[in-house]
């Protein structure tokens, strides 16, 4: 009995400290928890989800899609390019960054396009609302070749930027939906080679 009661109070001294010890970081981030937006929760989830998957931070932010068998490259350079001028994003660079590594070893090199897009007028507004926002500009697009050959086109998580603090003022929110929108439609849409 005597046995019982210290392990039981040994037990009882370990939450109270834990208690004081844990207790002011978790209200310190309940509270800041409680101002963000509604959705930050599980998008946070979400993430720390993939992280614990992958164990690799940015495959836990970014959204990635198979390319079909039987597309090409060029098929989906082609379908990229034309979704985003469909979509009215504007395209504001473009880097065969596999070609480069070809260029500059002497070998062969799979592929990897990075291609980079804009709405500015959005853009503006991201950084206007917090300059922080432009480390995030523009969006990117990247069309990878894995080691096994087959071809993925990968975008940055935008739900992050959109949810992942205090919401967003209305306006800014809508057109911030439009362009991770516009990026889906990007990552989907050319994984098929829709044209």
């Amino acid at each position: 009995m005597g046995f019982l009661r210290n392990i039981l109070a040994l037990i009882g001294v370990a939450a109270v400290a834990a208690a004081a010890y844990f207790g002011p970081q978790m209200w310190k981030y309940k509270t800041a928890f409680d101002g963000f937006d509604p959705k930050a929760k599980a998008m946070y989830m979400e993430m720390a989800d993939l992280l614990v998957e992958t164990g690799n931070s940015a495959a836990a932010t970014v959204w990635k899609v198979k390319v079909a068998d039987g597309l090409t490259v060029e098929d989906v350079d082609q379908s990229i390019r034309n979704i985003a001028d469909e979509r009215n994003i504007k395209s504001v660079g473009f880097l065969p960054l596999g070609d480069q590594v070809a260029a500059m070893t002497g070998e062969d090199w799979r592929v990897l396009n990075i291609y980079l897009y804009c709405n500015p007028l959005t853009a503006a507004k991201m950084v206007e609302f917090d300059p922080a926002f432009a480390a995030y500009l523009p969006c990117r697009v990247s069309l990878v070749e894995d080691a096994n050959g087959d071809l993925w086109i990968y975008t940055l998580n935008m739900d992050l930027m959109i949810y992942g603090g205090e919401t967003l003022p209305e306006a800014l929110l809508k057109e911030a939906l439009e362009v991770k929108e516009t990026m889906l439609q990007i990552l989907n849409r050319a994984a098929e080679g829709d044209f």
